[in-house]
């Protein structure tokens, strides 16, 4: 069990990642493809990315192994961007390197570390400068082609709860995050595979949306770090396949607008009020009312009022508009 204590000050300071992390990506991708579990979502990917992964990527599945303890240092809280996270890694201090990796053998006593994690923990930049080197072509090769997925399946998931937010407070959130979650104030209790009390102290916490985190939420394990949440969100199967990414994009945009067409998909994905459509896609209220209006006189979306609100949702017409226009897939 995970029980994370907050005070009203920390309330105060909960927050999400609107993005998706790319190094918390990385890691969690490396124990899906490691345990090569939950087959309908991604072992068609693991077949796709497989034979193009690096070859050093067992540098860091051996810090960063299937199950338990994985390496704090692996995930570094250098905002979002891979290149500064890639770059922190490759600075990661001689003390917290030799703290971490003596953390790993207690936690994995069955494990034995590769003979060149005695040289890491003596600070070698040559080690970390290939440990970074490998996060950015383990990227490139297993991420990259389906990060614009990804990083619309966390912005959808990000909609949602700051729905719930609006409507149910931070008990209506944080009671959802995952279905083991339970909240009584002042503790949040989660499912976990070991007992860990993380007390967040008046520092806030950050909710971070992951795409492959797929059975439970995961925390660091060093409490002195800035406390974050990885927790998992829903997509469909099939994601892998072409037709999901700016290609897509391009041609509704092309047809409709740059507006229209990310309204049109925003609503796709659920109800939602003008407000939170206008949220989701940048656009001011006022000019997501004007395009909304379009696109209900062109049959594409349906609008229904609700007390002193719109809803507004994409209709059969505009479902099917958005699936013509992905590319069919190879026979």
């Amino acid at each position: 069990m995970l029980r994370i204590h907050f005070t009203s000050d920390d309330l105060a300071r909960v927050r999400f990642a609107e993005e998706p992390d790319p190094m918390w990506e990385l890691n969690i991708s490396l124990h899906r493809l490691q345990r090569r579990d939950a087959s309908v979502l991604f072992g068609p990917w693991r077949r796709q990315v497989a034979p193009r992964l690096p070859g050093t990527t067992r540098l860091l599945a051996a810090l960063s192994p299937a199950r338990g303890y994985t390496c704090d240092f692996l995930t570094p809280q250098a905002g979002q961007g891979l290149a500064a996270q890639v770059e922190a890694l490759r600075s990661t201090p001689r003390r917290r390197l030799r703290a971490e990796l003596d953390v790993f053998r207690r936690m994995h006593p069955d494990v034995r570390l590769p003979s060149w994690t005695a040289e890491l923990a003596t600070g070698s930049a040559h080690l970390l400068g290939r440990l970074a080197e490998t996060a950015h072509a383990y990227f490139d090769a297993g991420l990259r082609p389906y990060w614009y997925t990804i990083q619309e399946a966390v912005r959808h998931d990000v909609m949602l709860r700051v729905r719930h937010l609006a409507h149910g407070g931070w008990a209506a959130v944080l009671d959802t995050l995952h279905v083991s979650a339970h909240w009584h104030y002042p503790v949040l209790s989660l499912d976990f595979p070991v007992e860990q009390d993380l007390c967040l102290e008046g520092r806030g916490l950050l909710l971070q949306p992951s795409f492959f985190c797929r059975y439970g939420p995961t925390v660091l394990f060093d409490p002195s770090l800035d406390p974050v949440l990885v927790y998992p969100i829903e997509h469909r199967p099939g994601w892998e396949r072409p037709g999901h990414g700016p290609a897509a994009r391009r041609s509704l945009t092309a047809l409709l607008g740059r507006a229209r067409a990310l309204l049109l998909e925003a609503a796709a994905d659920g109800t939602f009020t003008t407000t939170e459509l206008a949220r989701h896609t940048g656009l001011t209220p006022s000019n997501a009312s004007r395009h909304l209006t379009a696109l209900r006189e062109a049959a594409l979306i349906s609008s229904r009022r609700h007390r002193n609100t719109t809803l507004h949702t994409a209709t059969t017409l505009g479902t099917a508009l958005l699936d013509g226009c992905r590319p069919a897939l190879p026979a």
